[in-house]
């Protein structure tokens, strides 16, 4: 990729000068007709389109108060314009929170307000044109919908709202994202965003049995479609091949035998992702989840266990109860659902687990708080437990452990740059440049601490990092998942150890 410019890490953060329509070439494929049609969407555009779409705005304005709220109140405060990673990546004006917003809100204000329907000039507002159509295709998939934002705006508008509802209407009409319409497919079809088939799965976690045996003496087990078992987990499917993500399941099983909690996956149920909240598409986000509460009522298990995956996470915790509640049928003593990060801190606290954190002494680590799960969950009991949490889980794994700075973790955390659907290659320059705030905060933590690595509990930020790091000129292993470490670290006993 010799044309991608890599942004110049310095000192500090810089805010750029704007630099006009830089991105304005930048866009993911279009979906196929035929993935298209998988979905229940059009095949291509559909007559009459422009109409379709303001009637598509018109029904999601009406059906979600919040959309309708952030689309009316902003008043250019300028709050946002330097807080998206996209922007400080790129220097595209577009990529400012505010006017990705209004890419969306000029067209509503046109056809939905007053003042825009009979004033449209004073008021900014647009017709709905094929040049609208393919300015929101390119920036409204320049948006990982991580946040950050919102966090920083006096109103709270949240450009994700925004984001996911200009794709909506933009599947509608016949432009979906080849990128996540492909993945939805392939869990509707195979079960997994990855396409790997039930045989391919318990092939998969059979040799990782035999891997562990081999490493440790010990017969840890990695069970799928087990009846009757206590606890099923849901992780991304990269986990089920990929590093560092592998190496993460692997350490799950050693937490659940170390504990003596029977456990199993699910060849039904076996992605904890779920894309449609990218698209915007509560109808695929409940149809994707509802996979899950079909698998635990199967297999007759007493407790969910979320793996290490940002958006999965955020779907569990915000969503699941009314997506696919009641969970009656669960054991009320436990959270409902559970992060795997909550499952291995309770056994941490009751001193149920054993470590050697020395195991992990060539690695200095950092932690990178992921979008979704920072900004749109908890965990645990406590105010702030997703960041008290993993980090508590990671510490007991490892010696040597330096946060980076406060203003770039917690609730104000970088994104990765590859959230929200973006993680495709021909999208591989706007990440580049977008995970630059992230590398930045990265570098000046190894520079003053001589930080190795960093931790993550999200598949998307593991396999987005992996991509981009050399380009940043840090080793590509340098991404590790949270259980990869408790799975170094963790002591179970074996004879050969």
């Amino acid at each position: 990729m010799a044309d991608i410019e890599i942004p110049v890490l310095g000192e500090y953060q810089v805010i750029p000068r704007i630099k006009r329509d830089t991105m304005a070439g930048s866009k993911p494929y279009v979906a196929k007709p035929d993935i298209q049609a998988g979905m229940g969407f059009p095949k291509e555009l559909v007559p009459d389109w422009e109409n379709v779409a303001v009637k598509k705005l018109g029904d999601l304005v009406s059906q979600s108060r919040a959309l309708q709220v952030f689309l009316d109140s902003c008043v250019k405060c300028g709050a946002c314009t330097d807080k998206c990673h996209y922007y400080l990546g790129t220097s595209d004006p577009k990529n400012m929170p505010v006017a990705r917003q209004d890419l969306l809100r000029s067209v509503y204000r046109r056809y939905y307000t007053f003042a825009g329907k009979f004033f449209p000039k004073l008021v900014g507002a647009r017709d709905m044109t094929k040049d609208v159509l393919d300015e929101w295709y390119n920036y409204f998939h320049q948006c990982s919908q991580c946040r950050r934002c919102s966090v920083f705006c006096p109103y709270g508008i949240d450009t994700a709202e925004i984001s996911m509802a200009a794709r909506e209407i933009m599947d509608t009409v016949g432009q979906g994202q080849k990128y996540c319409n492909e993945i939805l497919v392939k869990v509707y079809s195979i079960g997994n965003n990855l396409g790997l088939p039930g045989p391919a799965l318990a092939n998969t976690l059979e040799g990782l049995e035999e891997d562990v045996k081999d490493d440790t003496g010990v017969d840890v087990k990695y069970p799928v479609d087990v009846k009757g078992a206590e606890v099923l987990v849901v992780t991304p499917s990269a986990d089920f091949f990929a590093e560092p993500h592998v190496d993460g399941l692997i350490g799950y099983g050693k937490v659940f035998h170390a504990a003596g909690v029977s456990w199993t996956l699910s060849s039904h149920a076996s992605e904890a992702g779920n894309f449609g909240m990218f698209i915007g598409s509560s109808k695929d986000l409940h149809k994707v989840a509802k996979r899950i509460r079909e698998a635990a009522l199967d297999l007759g298990v007493k407790r969910i266990v979320v793996g290490e995956c940002g958006h999965a996470w955020r779907v569990a915790y915000s969503f699941w109860n009314t997506l696919i509640g009641p969970f009656d049928f669960l054991d009320q003593r436990y959270p409902i659902p559970q992060h795997i990060c909550e499952f291995t801190y309770d056994l941490i606290q009751r001193n149920a687990l054993k470590f050697d954190k020395s195991a992990n002494d060539d690695k200095v680590v950092t932690f990178h708080d992921s979008c979704n799960v920072a900004r749109a969950s908890r965990m645990g009991k406590m105010p702030g437990g997703q960041f008290i949490i993993p980090r508590a889980v990671v510490r007991a794994s490892v010696n040597k452990f330096f946060d980076m700075a406060p203003e770039t973790i917690y609730e104000s955390t970088y994104c990765c740059g590859g959230g929200g659907g973006l993680l495709t290659d021909e999208l591989l320059d706007l990440r580049i440049k977008g995970t630059a705030p992230r590398m930045q905060a990265f570098k000046d933590v190894v520079e003053q601490h001589g930080v190795t690595h960093i931790a993550a509990i999200c598949a998307i930020c593991k396999a987005q990092f992996t991509k981009v790091l050399p380009y940043y000129k840090f080793p590509m292993d340098t991404i590790q998942s949270v259980h990869g470490l408790v799975s170094k670290a963790i002591r179970l006993g074996a004879v050969n150890e």
